[in-house]
């Protein structure tokens, strides 16, 4: 069992069962929501329980997806595929320890100029 929160704790949630591991999506849309990188792992819906669920304001991004945040605090928790079977959590949100690391960078041909990815792991443009 992984447990994970916002910052403010209006929102808390668990995963049952092990984190696959992480992505690092460098794309425009992820920088602006979260204040830089998204890093999230990919987990089954019925995995997911979420507490103070009347608290998560989702935004529609597209039409295939919207992302998650704590109306209180703002922390971004959730990436979710609105027609998929599993919804990506926020690592950060999660706490320590996730027995899981972070396994590729995806749309790094969007990634920021103000840093480079220098760790060897996958990129995906």
């Amino acid at each position: 069992m992984h447990r994970g929160s916002c910052l403010c704790g209006a929102v808390t949630f668990e995963v049952a069962g092990s984190l696959p591991p992480p992505d690092a999506c460098h794309c425009t849309q992820c920088r602006k929501h979260s204040g830089h990188i998204f890093v999230s792992s990919d987990v089954p819906r019925a995995a997911l329980t979420i507490h103070g669920a009347d608290h998560v304001t989702w935004f529609r991004s597209s039409e295939k997806v919207r992302r998650g945040f704590c109306a209180t605090c703002g922390s971004s928790l959730f990436w979710d595929p609105i027609f998929r079977d599993w919804i990506g959590v926020a690592m950060g949100a999660l706490e320590s320890p996730t027995g899981t690391r972070l396994g590729i960078h995806v749309h790094v041909a969007d990634k920021g100029d103000y840093y480079d990815i220098s760790d060897g792991l996958p990129q995906k443009p």
